[in-house]
């Protein structure tokens, strides 16, 4: 699973789509062995929320807050 995770994960970053990249990046979060690789992932899922105006930049915001990373 984390394999085809990884996957398009690199297929979203080579075409450019942000808004998948959001998904992508906060499953990758849900994932996550430790609270560090979730929030390296939740970082990244955030910036490319808030790049897009993305409806879930305040719930990844959130995420992050809770782990003392904002």
């Amino acid at each position: 699973m984390q394999a085809d995770l990884d996957t398009a994960l690199l297929d979203a970053h080579a075409n450019g789509d942000q808004r998948a990249l959001v998904t992508l990046y906060a499953q990758a979060a849900d994932q996550a062995h430790d609270v560090d690789a979730a929030c390296f992932y939740l970082t990244h899922a955030y910036i490319f929320a808030l790049e897009l105006g993305h409806p879930e930049t305040a719930d990844l915001h959130r995420r992050l807050a809770t782990h003392g990373r904002v």
